[in-house]
């Protein structure tokens, strides 16, 4: 069965850094570009970040671009997201999917990211 699940959330200061990171499985991940999203309070589902299956290309969202690092291992079927520089607004609940599932119903819990002094 398709799953993504993701973690590493948690409470950090302003200005800090988290990594997150996200096992999926039941398909073949060397094969599908990942994305991460993220939903903050109140506010529309946003892509953040993406990397295609090689991790040739990685693309970025205007507002996390030079602050957020998005890489695979495709060793570990794991795909992660190095957040640096977090600000306020950084604050939502962190998906990852491949491209392939986005609009399924395979979407994982999500890992919350509260940046906060």
């Amino acid at each position: 069965q398709v799953q993504f699940v993701e973690s590493g959330g948690g409470l950090v200061q302003p200005g800090g850094s988290l990594r997150l990171s996200c096992v999926a499985s039941g398909f073949i991940f060397t094969c599908n570009p990942m994305r991460w999203y993220r939903r903050a309070p109140g506010k529309e589902r946003e892509l953040v970040a993406g990397i295609t299956n090689t991790g040739g290309r990685r693309d970025y969202a205007d507002s996390v671009k030079g602050r957020f690092t998005i890489s695979r291992d495709n060793s570990k079927n794991t795909v992660y997201l190095q957040m640096n520089s977090l600000k306020p607004e950084d604050t939502a609940v962190y998906y990852c999917i491949a491209t392939a599932y986005e609009r399924s119903n395979y979407w994982g819990q999500g890992t919350q990211v509260t940046v906060s002094s």
